[in-house]
């Protein structure tokens, strides 16, 4: 009798036909892939010829080829999955399928009619092959792993119905289906793996959000779909194509209601509808700048929002001339389009100012790092020329709104807050000015400027203290900057000073080294003092040039080559050679006519 706690015969004879049960950590493996091969960069075009790569050595190594000549497609079936190479086939099959979808999505124009049509069949590849892995794996793989591959064929379903636009509901459940499957999968396992489950996690949310929002289920603005498409990864570069054609769909919507432009109390029409549209982009992207989350963004996110505005505000200026140029002799028209135009120039100089502020921030706060090792300082040439600039925009907005006839009160309080503000960046200049005269080692231009500094900075504190809303950073500022430049002065002062007392002591070295021999002061080469041990280099920090050799080397005497004058030749007497030289034959008549 056999054991009653053994396996039977029919459980090894099924063991056997079935074959052993493989692992594949999916997701692992198609990030590693992803990231190493393009997608970090979404280069579609080179994680699609490295699929294809990987397909042919595949295939390679496990013999199982199409044969030659006439290509005939050898199927995979649960039979054949032998070896877990042939998972890795009918997965990269699918990932060539959709990044080459994805490659095509990415054109400059976008896919027209019959590019559009290869890209969707595409799609429908990937989830065909997708839907066989998913098969494969339940039968040949253990649970993890064919949870993960119905995760990962959920997901390109769910893309095909998202690139279709239509069946939202349904991609709505295959994405919700793959986002269950990755919390769960990421409660459990390495580290690693829990991350990147969280990670698949926050890309999947996008898009059930806006699946969400086309039902109907969901009311998402305007600034949370900007708030959504900050996010970056794979499988969000389809999404960010779609956010785009949904936000200028919002923006047209918005434009149909938006009549006047306000400024300064001021109401401006606007009939051009692209001109509403960039009005309506850069207010959007001010918002977002403005908002409180902005503050704790990285200074470059936030100088590429400033170049986006500046690029929606010029293309706004730019159709409101074209409709200047075309306005002919209506001057109510073009009256009210010099308005606009002076307004949407007048936002755009302060926005150039705020822009040219936070430069300011970033390199004074590189300046105070001066001291810190392996990162590049700033010189306080630099931060003047910033200032230069903020003076020069500051003259500019002051002037541009000054220059109406009949100028409102706001207009006049506006050009008077950025006059004021002008005169606080000169004594900002000064100051800096000051500072790289010090690092010069001029004591009293310094001193100088650092007093005129002051002096600056406290004429542009009680004017600012006289207006009815003073800014409280801009006074803050200027506080700051008189203490400074208090110190800075004594510091100047104090060092002057100090340098004054040691020139005497100076001068008496200076006359005790003097010789009444005239023997000059030999300066000593490493080269030839190779035996002693004696610095050739100088002291740290000193700018004299290193004595290792003289350069250019001294002259040095050469014996001259001697003469030597040929004058044996006019004595020679050559033997004659007239016996060897060729004599001419002459034929019979020259002998009688010779």
């Amino acid at each position: 009798m056999s054991k009653s706690n053994g396996p039977s015969a029919m459980d090894v004879d099924e063991e056997k036909q079935i074959g052993p049960k493989f692992q594949i950590n999916v997701l692992q493996l198609l990030k590693s892939a992803q990231m190493q091969h393009g997608l970090r960069h979404s280069d579609y075009t080179r994680y699609r010829k490295y699929c294809t790569a990987r397909l042919r050595r595949l295939y390679k190594s496990l013999k199982f080829l199409h044969g030659r000549g006439k290509f005939n497609r050898r199927t995979i079936t649960e039979a054949t999955v032998t070896d877990v190479r042939y998972l890795h086939i009918v997965l990269y099959m699918a990932e060539r399928a959709w990044s080459h979808a994805m490659e095509n999505r990415q054109l400059p124009d976008g896919p027209n009619g019959k590019q559009r049509i290869y890209l969707l069949g595409r799609l429908r590849k990937a989830v065909k092959w997708a839907t066989l892995f998913t098969q494969l794996c339940s039968v040949r793989g253990d649970s993890r792993t064919s949870l993960e591959a119905e995760a990962y064929a959920s997901y390109m379903k769910g893309t095909l119905l998202f690139e279709q636009d239509k069946n939202w509901q349904t991609a709505l459940v295959n994405f919700k289906n793959a986002r269950a499957v990755y919390e769960e999968l990421g409660k459990y396992g390495t580290v690693e793996n829990q991350v990147l489950c969280r990670e698949r996690v926050d890309e999947l949310e996008p898009s059930i959000r806006y699946c969400l929002h086309k039902v109907g289920e969901s009311k998402l603005q305007t600034s949370e779909l900007l708030d959504i498409g900050k996010m970056e990864g794979p499988a969000l570069d389809l999404f960010q194509t779609k956010l785009e054609a949904v936000m200028e769909e919002a923006r047209q919507q918005q434009a149909a209601t938006m009549t006047e432009f306000n400024w300064l109390g001021r109401r401006f029409p606007i009939s051009n509808a692209k001109t509403r549209v960039s009005i309506l982009k850069a207010q959007e992207l001010e918002k977002e700048l403005h908002s409180p989350a902005a503050d704790s963004l990285p200074s470059e996110k936030r100088l590429a929002m400033f170049d986006k505005i500046f690029s929606a505000y010029h293309d706004a200026r730019s159709c409101i001339r074209n409709d200047l140029a075309t306005a002919g002799n209506a001057e109510n028209v073009k009256d009210e389009l010099t308005g606009l135009d002076k307004a949407v120039s007048a936002v755009l100089g302060q926005r150039t100012i705020e822009r040219n502020q936070l430069l300011v921030t970033v390199a004074k706060s590189k300046f105070r790092k001066q001291n810190d090792k392996g990162e590049k300082v700033t010189k306080p040439e630099e931060l003047v020329r910033l200032y230069d600039l903020l003076i020069q925009n500051t003259t500019d907005l002051s002037d541009l709104v000054s220059s109406a006839r009949d100028r409102s009160p706001e207009e006049v309080a506006f050009a008077d807050e950025y006059i004021l503000k002008g005169s606080a960046f000169r004594a900002e200049r000064c100051f800096y000015l000051a500072k790289s005269y010090s690092l010069a080692g001029k004591r009293t231009e310094a001193y100088a400027l650092f007093c005129h500094a002051r002096s600056l900075a406290d004429a542009a504190l009680q004017k600012l203290c006289k207006t009815n809303n003073p800014e409280k950073a801009l006074v803050e500022e200027l506080k700051a900057l008189i203490e400074n430049c208090r110190s800075s002065s004594c510091i100047e002062h104090a060092t002057g000073i100090m340098e004054e007392e040691k020139i005497p002591e100076r001068l008496s070295k200076g006359v005790s080294s003097i010789s009444l021999n005239g023997d000059k002061k030999v300066e000593k080469f490493l080269m030839d003092t190779l035996d002693e041990y004696a610095s050739a280099l100088g002291e740290p920090g000193s700018k004299t040039v290193p004595r290792i050799e003289k350069f250019p080397p001294a002259f040095e005497s050469v014996a001259c080559s001697p003469i030597v004058l040929d004058i044996a030749y006019n004595s020679i007497e050559f033997p004659s050679l007239e016996n060897r030289m060729k004599k001419e034959k002459k034929g019979l008549l020259s002998r009688f006519w010779g």
